[in-house]
């Protein structure tokens, strides 16, 4: 499952700096509903969120704003922690594909960086729910990265 481009990519930031960085970038009372960062390894990212009464549609599944939101989190603490800590880092594309029902219990999210150029980075999301080995969402993400003095 790994690339060899993703596993070349050493991460710059610690599990505890990726942290801290989406406390300090996102509001309080939305980190809740972000998830939260598991683990870090070269080229990879993987959050976990534990969905919220809030979070479901009609027939007792994660509703799919909430599993896009997780995407993109995933896909911009991936970039943080490879890229560096900065907040300018813009969505420039967020392609879904919702392959089976997300039912109501906790939620894995694997990021992993298939392209970190400059200005651009590409990022593989797969969706989980805990347990289970079948996705039940893919996500493409294209981020726009700060010009950086060099």
């Amino acid at each position: 499952m790994h690339r060899a481009p993703s596993s070349s990519l050493t991460p710059r930031l610690t599990l505890a700096e990726v942290t801290a960085f989406l406390d300090a970038a996102f509001p309080a009372e939305a980190r809740g509903a972000l998830g939260t960062v598991v683990e870090i390894a070269p080229g990879r990212l993987r959050m976990r969120l534990e969905p919220t009464a809030a979070m479901l549609r009609p027939g007792g599944i994660v509703a799919g704003p909430t599993l896009m939101g997780l995407a993109d989190v995933a896909a911009y603490a991936v970039i943080a922690a490879h890229h560096g800590p900065e907040a300018m880092a813009l969505t420039n594309t967020l392609s879904i594909t919702f392959l089976r029902p997300c039912g109501f219990r906790p939620i894995t999210a694997e990021a992993e960086l298939l392209k970190l150029g400059r200005r651009v980075a590409t990022v593989d999301v797969r969706i989980r729910e805990a347990g289970e080995s079948r996705p039940v969402a893919q996500a493409t993400v294209g981020y726009v990265l700060p010009e950086t003095a060099g």
